[in-house]
């Protein structure tokens, strides 16, 4: 369905007043709208991957990073996977009407917390048309209007995919203002909508550091921040080969582009000889790049030397930073040093430095024995996710349906008066 080209600020007058009336949907309601979503996203796909085929000939040709030409490309069977976490949110429970808290108060007033949607949420992104569909989901499941800026590499795909979704919306005879784009105004749109306070209640970026960072200093909408993933994990002296090996490599390697791969590999002094070499060969039989400290170079020949900035970088590419610690404490150090608080994780079989890393390590997620490509929405059972936070208020790690929720509080009364 075509977007009336209007200014970027009344494409928003739009969403917030749609979301008065998707805000009122029932749960079948909303359930078969997704339904229909999914439907129009898979029926529109040769239009998609056409579209996203431009946007990938475009990005190559002025010299889009192959981190984020990874993270735009969409081809069938990734179209498929939008449409199948469409479905998914759609079977998720409803978030809205939740009652969170009830008291009645001595004079006989009742009182209920329940959860409302914010109204309107923004997102500003890059490179991501899969974000497209997944915050547009979230928010109308949760009861939302959305408001999209997704970037000028992605900008047909994008295109392509919003008018389907707003096309599946309108035959179900709901307002398809409730899904905007201001990706045709370029960075002015995308400027507008971090000055949209009282239109848009909460915008929530994906992408870079420095996009993040922008978004943060410039907006005066309230942020939902999503970090950088400078992801750890530390092969403690227990940690079994085949765990650690399996583990990293996992992380780093099934999607090296994304925020939850692995970019830093500690390993405890006392298992150096026992798993580096193993565990970094396995690495670079795969195609990854081991930067590492003096201890690694020397029990690894095709490892290079790492700087003082590899352990603060985020690679996003078949690259790994692995330093040897002599202990946890120093290991914990580091992290407390250098993690971006994303997702740490410990290979290990004592249970009392499991223990400790999980209390002491400050992360929106933080495992142990497991790869940290588990932290995502999908996985944690949300269908999909509006992205990882990194703060600590309101919402932290994957963020699904209940965190685009606020709350309200209902007072029911027979004629009381505060004396």
């Amino acid at each position: 369905m075509t977007i009336i080209a209007t200014t970027a600020r009344e494409r928003m007058l739009l969403a917030k007043d749609a979301a008065r009336g998707i805000g009122l949907l029932r749960d079948a309601a909303k359930h078969d709208a997704l339904v229909a979503i999914a439907a129009a996203i898979e029926a529109a796909a040769p239009e998609i991957i056409a579209a996203n085929r431009d946007d990938l000939e475009r990005g190559r040709a002025t010299g889009l990073s192959e981190a984020l030409q990874d993270r735009l490309r969409l081809d069938a069977p990734r179209v498929l996977a939008l449409a199948a976490a469409v479905r998914d949110i759609a079977d998720l429970p409803d978030p809205v009407g939740r009652v969170l808290d009830r008291r009645t108060l001595a004079n006989g007033v009742e009182l209920t917390k329940v959860s409302v949607p914010f109204g309107v949420v923004g997102s500003i992104y890059e490179a991501r048309p899969n974000v497209t569909v997944d915050i547009a989901a979230l928010a109308f499941r949760s009861g939302n209007a959305v408001v999209l800026r997704g970037g000028s590499a992605a900008e047909r795909t994008n295109a392509a995919l919003v008018r389907a979704m707003r096309g599946a919306l309108a035959e179900q005879g709901i307002d398809p203002e409730a899904i905007q784009t201001v990706d045709d105004f370029g960075r002015e749109g995308a400027r507008e909508l971090m000055q949209a306070r009282g239109i848009v209640d909460v915008l929530v970026p994906r992408g870079s550091a420095q996009l993040i960072e922008t978004v943060l200093t410039e907006s005066l909408v309230p942020v939902i921040e999503t970090g950088a993933g400078v992801v750890h994990i530390l092969l403690d002296e227990s940690a079994p080969l085949d765990w650690a090996q399996d583990i990293v490599v996992n992380a780093k390697v099934q999607r090296p582009s994304v925020c939850n791969s692995v970019e830093t590999v500690l390993v405890h002094r006392a298992a150096a000889t026992r798993l580096i070499p193993a565990v970094a060969g396995a690495l670079i039989a795969d195609g990854v790049t081991v930067h590492g400290d003096e201890t690694v170079v020397a029990l690894v020949p095709d490892a290079v030397p790492a700087t003082d900035e590899d352990w603060a970088t985020e690679y996003l590419s078949l690259d790994v930073a692995m330093k040897v610690v002599d202990d946890l404490d120093e290991a914990l150090d580091h992290i407390r040093r250098y993690s971006t608080h994303h997702t740490e994780s410990i290979i290990t079989k004592d249970a009392a430095n499991a223990d400790r890393f999980l209390a002491e390590v400050d992360s929106a997620v933080v495992m142990t024995n497991a790869s940290t490509r588990f932290t995502d929405g999908a996985e944690f059972g949300f269908g999909a996710e509006v992205g990882i936070s990194t703060q600590k208020l309101h919402a932290r790690g994957p963020m699904g349906l209940s965190e685009l929720t606020s709350t309200k509080w209902l007072a029911r009364g027979d004629g009381q008066v505060r004396t």
